[in-house]
């Protein structure tokens, strides 16, 4: 692993997570949501804001995901990249994107010029709905820079994998995103996993999710922004939300001081992983 931990000089990476409660299959409205929110996020001074899966569509979508759907640089990307240049903030953001026959969950990480600087398509999909809407992607993992910080792209079920998320960890992450659709009865996956994905891997994760309801789902909403350590830097309710902190090479720099599973690890014992 090569240690690409933020300058301790660097400046604080200011991030938010935004907990939407939104419109379902209405993507003009989201639109009108997400502007709100970068909004808000850059009158708090956010550097990164992360939305949740499916940002403008809405998550529960079933049959209309093909309908939805938009290749990579389509208009719903066209439109998140001028939100975040109009507002001066990078995004991290998931749509349905269409290749050809085929249709992915995906995001991708735009920068405050509208760049596109990672893009990852989930590999882990959830239950029958989204085994018959999408199809995997290959996991390869994403990083990207980002004022100094090198950051990662995972999407919801993904986190769930340790094996996924320490890819990520070894590509040298200081920070994962990871938009979501969590639902009920699931919080455990935000309470406890995605705190022990951080503190057994040494970096921050800045986890989005939903919040209210889409047809028959209930979102547990909880997104939170977990430091490097493995404790809160923040987390909301269940309420719609925009939930800010702040990493640092220093925070980032003592969390692999104090733990050192990175540099401890024995890959030639874990051979039984790839069954």
């Amino acid at each position: 692993m090569t240690d690409t931990t933020a300058s301790p000089g660097a400046p604080g990476l200011v991030v938010a997570a935004w907990q939407a409660d939104g419109p379902l299959r209405d993507v003009p409205a989201a639109l009108v949501a997400l502007d709100a929110a970068a909004a808000d996020a850059a009158a708090q001074g956010v550097r990164l804001l992360v939305c949740p899966e499916l940002t403008l569509t809405g998550y529960d979508i079933g049959p209309y995901a093909a309908e939805l759907a938009e290749p990579a640089g389509g208009p719903m990307a066209q439109a998140v990249a001028a939100i975040a240049a109009a507002h001066g903030l990078a995004i991290a953001w998931s749509w349905p994107e269409r290749d050809g026959a085929t249709v992915h969950i995906s995001a991708e990480l735009v920068d405050r010029d509208g760049t596109v600087l990672a893009r990852h398509r989930k590999a882990h999909l959830y239950g029958p709905d989204e085994a018959a809407a999408y199809v995997p992607g290959d996991g390869h993992p994403v990083v990207a820079s980002l004022d100094g910080f090198t950051v990662g792209l995972l999407v919801c079920y993904d986190i769930e994998f340790p094996e996924q998320v320490r890819l990520v960890a070894l590509a040298g992450a200081d920070l994962l995103v990871c938009p979501t659709a969590l639902m009920e009865p699931y919080e455990t996956v935000s309470s406890l996993l995605v705190r022990a994905r951080a503190y057994e891997n040494q970096m921050a994760i800045v986890y989005a999710n939903r919040a209210g309801t889409e047809n028959a789902l209930t979102y547990c909403g909880s997104s939170c922004v977990v430091g490097a350590d493995g404790t809160d830097l923040a987390r909301a309710g269940d309420e719609a939300a925009l939930v800010v902190g702040t990493v640092t090479p220093v925070a980032l720099a003592d969390a692999r001081r104090a733990n050192t599973h990175l540099a401890d690890r024995r890959p030639e014992v874990y051979g039984g992983l790839h069954r």
